[in-house]
């Protein structure tokens, strides 16, 4: 490998870090450094790319340690066997580069990831170092998300959730076929274990810290994972059961879904061409439904089509869950209870809040529902209200085109 300064060597390995989603951090305990001792923070805002749950921007370093790697995963650009420029960082220079990126103020926090070099175990060893030197030689106090190799020894893996404020293994795709498929040296048990490693440290960290505040934390913002949409042949309907088996067997903090790109020089085995961003976005939107809006996976995949088991690309999930359920509708918005409430597209969780706390008061007329949505015109077909009963559209054999959200022209020079 010919010798690259570190400039250059920051240009690829940023550049190939771009493909990993799972970078927000959020959910991590507060830690600064007002009080003259140490450096850095996990709060307040920055020069970011990563955006947390809470709408605040994050701005993080993100870099792999090196995109070498022994693996030759198929969809991976980094594989052994593609034509790629390949660099490489020591442990030291991740650690001045952090320091150096935050004493200028252009990050907030570090997003670590490595290709496979040597072995697991040696991969593994350099990435903690980074985090250790960190918090331990620099006293740095700011955010810190490495990306674990589940092959790892598990006492590597535990060492890095004692310096790093989130861990995350990657599941790569949603079956198992497409895993033995695609990444043949990957083991979707194997992953799947250190996962529950992650959980088992995660909850015993808890414990001990309840019991005695001198014990060490273990990866306070918890654990994510992500998942290549459009690689394999899993229909949306797949990749929302397994996100959703994920999140109940591993308490994982998120999933981060990755539209398949192409690649340079790419096996025969991929696709051609990429799925619409728009299915990204659908899945992302489902995971929503789950997570917030007290949706069951069974229901967020039956808005899915019973003959592809794909999302529809033109509406959200929640607006064709409810055409397709049209027997649910219309939902009285004074004696409904939450979860229906939450079930009526183009009401928000802040919105039936508001209802909730409203209704008790007085009796809830169309206009002080218009008041707490962006628009009210959505809902109309699906509410009732004090002065509102949708008889006329109730009664459509065809709500979309009315529902639906209008098509946009595209504007050649905007």
């Amino acid at each position: 490998m010919a010798q690259l300064d570190t400039r250059e060597k920051l240009e690829i390995l940023a550049d190939a870090a771009k493909y990993d989603a799972s970078c927000a951090s959020s959910g991590t305990t507060k830690r600064n450094s007002k009080d003259g001792k140490g450096l850095g923070s996990t709060e307040g805002m920055g020069i970011c790319h990563a955006y947390a749950p809470d709408g605040r921007c994050i701005s993080l370093l993100k870099i792999l340690l090196t995109n070498s790697c022994i693996f030759d995963c198929h969809y991976c650009i980094n594989r052994k066997s593609s034509n790629v420029r390949r660099a490489r960082f020591t442990a030291k220079e991740v650690v001045d580069l952090t320091i150096a990126f935050y004493k200028r103020n252009y990050i907030e926090g570090l997003f670590l990831s490595s290709g496979i070099i040597a072995s697991s175990n040696y991969t593994m060893e350099q990435m903690v170092e980074v985090a250790r030197s960190l918090r331990e030689d620099h006293h740095f106090r700011g955010y810190i998300h490495l990306k674990t190799i589940p092959d790892a020894d598990p006492e590597l893996v535990h060492q890095a959730g004692l310096y790093a404020d989130r861990v995350s293994i990657n599941v790569e795709l949603p079956t198992v076929n497409g895993l033995k498929r695609l990444a043949p040296e990957k083991d979707g048990v194997r992953i799947e274990t250190a996962m529950a490693e992650v959980k088992a440290s995660i909850i015993d960290g808890k414990d001990a810290k309840a019991k005695y505040k001198s014990a060490p934390r273990f990866a306070p913002a918890g654990q994510s994972t992500q998942m290549i949409v459009g690689a394999d042949a899993a229909t949306d309907g797949d990749i929302v059961r397994k996100a959703s088996t994920l999140y109940d067997r591993f308490g994982l903090r998120r999933v981060y879904y990755s539209a398949f790109s192409p690649i340079p020089d790419a096996s025969a085995v991929l696709p051609l061409q990429r799925p619409p961003l728009m299915r990204e976005h659908r899945l992302y939107q489902s995971d929503w439904l789950m997570r917030f809006y007290e949706f069951q996976p069974h229901e967020v995949v039956a808005a899915a089509d019973d003959a592809t088991g794909m999302l529809p690309l033109d509406i959200d999930p929640k607006l064709a869950w409810a055409l397709k359920f049209r027997g649910s509708f219309p939902v009285d918005v004074n004696r409904a209870p939450r979860e229906m409430l939450l079930r009526v597209p183009g009401l928000g969780v802040k919105a039936v809040n508001g209802i909730l706390t409203s209704r008790r008061w007085r009796r809830l007329h169309l206009a002080d529902v218009a008041r707490l949505t962006v628009s009210v015109a959505k809902l109309r077909p699906f509410i009732i209200a004090e002065d509102w009963r949708p008889v006329v559209l109730a009664d459509r054999a065809e709500l979309r085109p009315i529902v639906a959200p209008k098509p946009k022209q595209m504007e050649m020079f905007a």
